[in-house]
């Protein structure tokens, strides 16, 4: 997770066609699928559970691919067993949404995956701070839309959010954003830090999703 990855966002694929636009964009080169798990609570839409990570489980891990899991749910530290016997291979939780986070982070790493923890836009990079120190920490993502729905413009105010992130986090840890990333975005948040990019509408949301990922990521290192 800490090379340069462009993630594909299953919440904006089409559901009825989700193995194969899964196969488009796994042939296309992507090696992380990402999966917006929503409750209802957290935030007001509902999306997938586990068992979407476990359908989709085969299709991922047999193109030699991982599957990036986002918890935008209420207490989710309740919940990572289940994301993780599914076939989880990394586990994101918000920070907002338990107040066990150190507890949480471990729990995911003792069930074989990587940690993860997220902080929405009017959350402070500073909460990233301890856990970031103790170690427990694998991938920071940054909002840069407000949590909850797909196909909104990146907060401009989380460039210099993810400049901030990256100077906090020890190198090995990943620094993801998610929301608004595009072709148009993808060099900004990569030049401010960001090694991880989640992209949703902007792939599933053109005909060719597969050809969608690969423009996103030669816009996001073309200067690399």
């Amino acid at each position: 997770m800490a090379g340069r990855e462009v993630a594909p966002s299953i919440l904006a694929a089409d559901l009825a066609r989700l193995g194969s636009q899964l196969r488009e964009v796994l042939a296309a080169g992507a090696r992380v699928i990402h999966v917006d798990v929503m409750d209802g609570h957290f935030v007001p839409p509902i999306t997938f559970g586990a068992n979407v990570v476990e359908a989709i489980a085969g299709i991922v891990h047999g193109a030699g691919a991982v599957i990036d899991v986002h918890l935008m749910i209420e207490r989710p530290e309740r919940q990572v067993a289940d994301f993780a016997s599914a076939g989880a291979d990394s586990i994101t939780v918000h920070v907002e949404a338990t107040a066990h986070l150190h507890y949480a982070l471990q729990a995911i790493r003792e069930l074989g995956c990587g940690a993860g923890a997220a902080i929405c836009p009017a959350t402070p990079t500073a909460m990233l701070s301890d856990v970031a120190a103790d170690g427990v920490l694998d991938l920071a993502l940054c909002m840069s839309v407000n949590p909850g729905w797909g196909n909104q413009r990146l907060i401009p105010h989380s460039l210099a959010k993810l400049a901030a992130l990256r100077a906090l986090l020890a190198e090995q840890v990943a620094l993801e954003v998610d929301g608004g990333v595009n072709g148009a975005t993808a060099a900004g948040v990569a030049r401010a830090g960001a090694n991880l990019l989640v992209a949703g509408s902007a792939i599933f949301g053109e005909r060719d999703p597969g050809g969608a990922y690969q423009r996103i990521v030669q816009a996001a290192w073309a200067d690399a």
